[in-house]
């Protein structure tokens, strides 16, 4: 079983709540067990800014699955929920990333963890941070809060006061 492995959830659209709620009961029930998740942040949207805020959080799951089988369920997941692929970050439903896989580096087309640009994004690095501070990125050789505390990124990433979703 190996842990240490981060995935990044965000939805945009429709019961963004219900649709990271239902995300996680199927990762659970699919991928392996959630060992830990962070707050819910809601962000401004990110690189396509003419769309409704995010609400983006990040768990810590274990799993038996190797992280091109990983992906594969995941965005099984994605398209179970109702993930429709139109455009680069356009609006959607829910949006599920790998951000490490422990200290594993994957390089292929389909793949690539860790996932490109953690460092440059808020959403990303305020709920890793809170439940993974001192993780080291395997590449950039700085923990979470090292990165977070370097982010460029100037859109903030507000911590909501919701009930735990599990």
């Amino acid at each position: 079983m190996m842990e240490g492995i981060y995935l990044l959830l965000g939805s945009n659209l429709g019961d963004k709540q219900m649709h990271l709620k239902n995300a996680m009961r199927l990762i659970e029930g699919k991928t392996g067990k959630i060992e830990r998740q962070s707050s819910i942040y809601e962000t401004e949207a990110w690189g396509k800014t003419d769309q409704p805020s995010f609400y983006n959080l990040v768990i810590e799951i274990s799993t038996q699955l190797a992280p091109e089988e990983l992906l594969k369920e995941l965005l099984a997941i994605e398209h179970e929920i109702g993930r429709v692929r139109y455009e680069k970050w356009g609006a959607r439903i829910i949006d599920i990333d790998i951000l490490y896989y422990d200290q594993q580096v994957v390089k292929k087309e389909e793949l690539i963890i860790p996932h490109p640009g953690i460092e440059h994004r808020r959403f990303t690095l305020a709920p890793l941070v809170e439940i993974a501070s001192d993780f080291i990125h395997p590449i950039l050789k700085a923990t979470n809060r090292q990165l977070l505390e370097r982010c460029d990124d100037s859109l903030q990433a507000k911590r909501l006061d919701t009930a735990n979703l599990s």
